[in-house]
């Protein structure tokens, strides 16, 4: 469609609503949006109130502005608020598989424009269960970086109220091919209950020596005052398809509400 349809556009528009129930027209679909823009919108804005729920999951994963493996949109990145619409009409979904792609849409917008973003989930209502998980995911880089409007949308502060009793990394040294188990305990000193996002950072160390940080996901808690919380996580040291590891010591940090508490490290052998 991409190559030979460009030039008939509502029988194209037709076509990719239907191809992509059996398999997603989301690159195809971004040909258009870069020939016409305002007129590819038009037709996803309908896409999104659509029964098929595949034909909805089109509506907002083909106007990603950093969708993975495609071109970027750039007037879209400049500018979100085109999308809107689309995004608005799906905010409750019922489908997971269009949920995630709405979540990873304002993820995305995050990147370039947080404040879109913020203000768009400050106007939808909280009392919707599909609602909260899309804001949830879509907020993750934002709440990573310790963001105080995004912490205040799960009813986490700036600052944790905490004593720290441990934070290790074992072994202290590792061969490539084997986990490493990354551990802490602390007690919330708040006066009442809080909720803590709790997140990991790996530096991996890059073939030029240098390192850089990845911050994973660990867990949310809602400690009582005087509380303690143990975690333990299993964390694979061996080579993936999206990354290779080199020797060196690698530094792990705690981070809780986006904020650095403890850190620690080992050595990794190859």
């Amino acid at each position: 469609m991409a190559l030979y349809g460009l030039d008939d556009f509502d029988l194209s528009m037709q076509a990719l609503s239907y191809f992509t129930r059996f398999g997603s027209s989301e690159f195809a679909i971004r040909h258009f949006l870069q020939k016409d823009l305002g007129a590819t919108l038009a037709v996803m804005e309908t896409w999104s109130l659509h029964g098929n729920e595949h034909v909805r999951r089109l509506a907002s994963e083909g106007c990603r502005p950093r969708l993975p493996w495609s071109f970027q949109l750039k007037p879209l990145i400049d500018d979100p608020s085109p999308v809107t619409a689309i995004l608005d009409a799906m905010k409750a979904d019922k489908a997971l598989y269009v949920r995630k792609s709405v979540a990873n849409h304002l993820n995305d917008i995050t990147k370039d424009n947080p404040a879109f973003v913020l203000a768009l989930v400050d106007t939808w209502p909280k009392d919707n269960a599909h609602t909260r998980w899309i804001v949830r995911q879509a907020l993750r880089t934002l709440i990573k970086k310790g963001d105080a409007a995004a912490l205040a949308h799960l009813g986490a502060h700036e600052e944790a109220q905490i004593t720290l009793a441990a934070f290790q990394v074992s072994p202290e040294t590792v061969t490539l091919g084997n986990p490493v188990r990354i551990s802490a305990s602390f007690t919330s000193t708040a006066t009442r209950p809080q909720k803590l996002v709790i997140d990991y950072a790996v530096h991996y160390v890059k073939k030029s020596g240098d390192a850089s940080a990845k911050v994973f996901k660990w867990k949310e808690v809602e400690l009582q005052p005087g509380e303690t919380c143990a975690l333990s996580i299993s964390r694979a040291m061996r080579d993936f398809t999206t990354r290779k590891h080199y020797a060196g010591i690698h530094k792990v940090e705690l981070m809780i509400n986006g904020r650095l508490v403890a850190e620690s490290a080992f050595e990794l052998l190859i």
